[in-house]
């Protein structure tokens, strides 16, 4: 039997911890004392808390910083960010993620997690998903962020199945990017002009449910 997997992307994709990292670097950008609205906060989508951080103070045009200071910004975020999902539960499960699992692996999926998030494995514990993937990889296990395609990479490899047997699920356009960089499939979650380069692009979770899927 021909093995495929699945890798999901997290925040957006598995569930809806995206709006806290959005909260965490708007509190963070009110503090250096600029607004960071939701049209910048596309751009940090699939991407790694530094390259994140370089966006934010893009934004505020904020230069000239060191090493240590873009770092203590960084990790500021980051104790906002844990501060906001220490109390996450299954309700942040995104709606038919869990039925779409369910039925991936009735498939004979192998279901992996592919996530910048260096709170990956800790999120899907907190909701009660950690137990339903073969593999996480997070931001803990990989060093090149999205579109760099690493992350689903290590994933493919620590289960053994070919690049091309792979289906990457994602709601940035660098996962996407990413995932055709190494040969993967690709599901869309969001807008169709955004993720144009995915094989199937559904505008929510709710539409995983109904698609063929690409292999």
């Amino acid at each position: 039997m021909n093995k495929k997997a699945v890798i999901f992307d997290l925040d957006g994709v598995v569930v809806n911890t995206a709006k806290y990292h959005y909260l965490a670097w708007k509190k963070l950008a009110a503090e250096l004392g600029f607004v960071f609205d939701e049209s910048h906060n596309e751009k940090l989508k699939g991407v790694s808390r530094m390259e994140s951080l370089r966006i934010v103070l893009d934004a505020g045009e904020i230069k000239g910083l060191s090493d240590e200071e873009k770092q203590s910004l960084a990790d500021r975020k980051n104790s906002y960010y844990l501060d906001m999902i220490s109390t996450l539960d299954e309700s942040e499960i995104l709606p038919g993620i869990t039925e779409f699992i369910c039925k991936l692996k009735d498939e004979r999926y192998k279901i992996a997690l592919g996530s910048a998030s260096k709170s990956g494995r800790m999120i899907l514990e907190k909701v009660g998903l950690a137990q339903q993937f073969d593999i996480i990889v997070d931001g803990n296990r990989v060093e090149q962020a999205k579109p760099n395609p690493q992350v689903f990479t290590v994933g493919a490899d620590l289960l053994g199945i070919p690049y091309g047997s792979c289906i990457v699920i994602e709601d940035a356009a660098a996962g996407v990017e990413a995932a055709v960089a190494c040969g993967m499939k690709c599901i869309g979650v969001g807008s169709a002009d955004i993720l144009c380069r995915a094989n199937i692009v559904v505008a929510d979770t709710r539409g995983l449910l109904g698609i063929q899927m690409p292999i």
